[in-house]
């Protein structure tokens, strides 16, 4: 487990060192560099919707949900206000109100 664990990290750190070091005569094209900008909503992406659509391991799509109250209240609030402290604030009393 250990083992594996260090691979990841030695690995995860090999990967960003070339992207961030400045003396690799490494670069990425504009084509790759459009690609890697979805890189990031697609993980969250992927982290959220099991989350928020599967909290009992069941699909679970209804507004008796907390989980998808929490999430609606979060994107209307980052849509508006475009403040991460606002909306992370107001779609976790949103969560709670409904749990």
């Amino acid at each position: 487990m250990i083992i594996t664990l260090c691979l990841m990290a030695a690995i995860t750190f090999m990967t960003r060192y070339l992207f961030l070091h400045k003396r690799l005569p490494f670069e990425i094209g504009p084509k790759g560099q459009k690609f890697l900008s979805f890189s990031a909503p697609a993980v969250l992406t992927a982290i959220w919707v099991p989350i928020v659509a599967l909290p009992s391991g069941e699909l679970h799509l209804s507004l008796t949900n907390p989980y998808i109250i929490g999430a609606l209240t979060a994107i209307v609030v980052a849509y508006k206000t475009a403040n991460i402290y606002a909306t992370t604030l107001l779609g976790m009393i949103a969560f709670y109100c409904f749990l």
